[in-house]
């Protein structure tokens, strides 16, 4: 048995988001706990997370992404047959419930910055064969977290998360190491499937997305790199009345980066990085990229009273830094511009829109930093997480725009591990 108790107390002015308020703090506090029994090849494993919050105020952005009580996201069964598909071959079978991790995280994660986690109640199958290749199939049921209730949401009342036919995720990864000099290829394909149930409109997404991704892992004195695009098509609804009319889905996105570390005890290493995710401009199609459940974190800034990045309809490069001065501690900074991959459409996940496509489509300056400390190794961590947004124009002038020029985040956090 192990788990972990994370504490976090964060801090927002000048709040980039559209609706909520301008200047807010929150106090986070989440707890996970796994038990699991092995014997032989088998496993059986059940995981509580706890998910709360402490000092909200009406107009602070608390939602289901923040608050989740006493769930039990993992409940699974989970075997291993060794020379089942050939000798030398691996096969791991898992049902029931889970959280997922897959590939680069971006469409699939259990999401690790924000309060709460993604979980998933289905099947999983990973193998692994001769000459570094590796396959993850899943069919899953995501967990819709409860209450959606605002109310009780804000009160952490306990509900158990529900799955159901009505949203099914389905697909798996296919990769294999060194398939380009030491750069491992990997090919993806997942459909996702929505439809309407009683007190719960959707968009009715049915998405079909197929990626790629080649990637060169970090080495010491040496050049690394990682290039990944996904495109998305199917159809959906244009709202969420009953009585929407159905739109053909085209979208995309791509990241890419190269980086070089270099020798020293550091570790120091430099990037270069881009990312596009297209947004939903004039066209008879809908072109928002659907980030499906990627996790953010990693690639463009931290979720909580942030929350201002996720990849839809936003275009920026970025240059990187980070360095690893010891066993206990690690820290990185990022600085990026942004814009609007479609004028007529909100920025990323602010919500501030300007339909007319006048206020153009630069939204301004980021740089944000972590630094990361074991105050006990392998027990205690501190974590402090700082961000500086100067808005540009599109942020400024858009109708819905929060009227603060600059937003100012930040995070402390203590993590016990036991």
């Amino acid at each position: 048995m192990h788990g972990s108790t994370r504490l976090r107390y964060e801090a927002i002015t000048g709040q980039a988001r559209a609706g909520f308020n301008s200047s807010d703090d929150l106090v986070d506090l989440r707890t996970n706990i796994l038990a699991e029994y092995r014997r032989q090849d088998l496993r059986i494993g059940v995981e509580i997370f706890d998910s709360r919050v402490w000092g909200d105020r009406p107009g602070t952005p608390v939602s289901t992404n923040e608050v989740n009580a006493l769930e039990p996201v993992q409940a699974y069964v989970a075997a291993d047959f060794d020379d089942a598909l050939g000798s030398g071959s691996k096969l791991t079978l898992t049902a029931g419930r889970m959280t997922l991790n897959l590939g680069s995280r971006r469409l699939v994660a259990a999401d690790d910055y924000r309060n709460t986690t993604n979980g998933y109640t289905g099947l999983r199958a990973d193998t692994a064969v001769g000459k570094g290749w590796k396959a993850t199939f899943i069919y899953m049921l995501p967990q819709v977290r409860l209450p959606d209730d605002p109310a009780d949401v804000r009160d952490a009342r306990v509900r158990l998360d529900r799955e159901s036919f009505d949203l099914v995720l389905w697909g798996g990864q296919v990769s294999r190491a060194k398939a380009i000099g030491t750069a491992m290829a990997e090919m993806s394909y997942f459909h996702l499937g929505e439809r309407d149930r009683p007190n719960r409109p959707t968009r009715d997404r049915s998405l079909d997305i197929f990626g790629g991704r080649l990637i060169a892992d970090p080495r010491s004195g040496a050049f690394d790199f990682e290039v990944e695009a996904f495109y998305q098509t199917g159809r959906g609804s244009t709202s969420l009345a009953a009585t929407a009319s159905t739109q053909s889905v085209s979208a995309g996105f791509v990241h890419a980066d190269v980086g070089y570390s270099f020798p020293g005890a550091w570790k120091p290493r430099l990037s270069v990085e881009f990312d596009y995710a297209s947004g939903d401009g004039s066209g008879r199609r809908y072109g928002r990229f659907d980030t499906l459940f990627g996790m953010r974190r990693a690639d463009l800034a931290p979720a909580g009273l942030y929350n201002a990045l996720a990849r839809a309809n936003i275009v920026t490069p970025g240059l990187r830094i980070e360095a690893t001065p010891g066993k206990r501690i690690d820290w990185f900074a990022v600085y990026r511009p942004m814009w609007l991959a479609a004028r007529e459409d909100s920025f990323s996940s602010t919500g501030v829109r300007d339909a007319s496509g006048s206020s153009g489509r630069f939204a301004g300056h980021q740089v944000e930093a972590r630094v990361r400390y074991w105050i006990l190794p392998a027990r205690l961590r501190f974590e402090f997480d700082g961000l500086l947004l100067a808005k540009g124009r599109f942020l400024r002038d858009a109708p819905n725009a929060p009227v603060d020029r600059w937003t100012r985040y930040t995070s402390f956090n203590l993590t016990a591990s036991f």
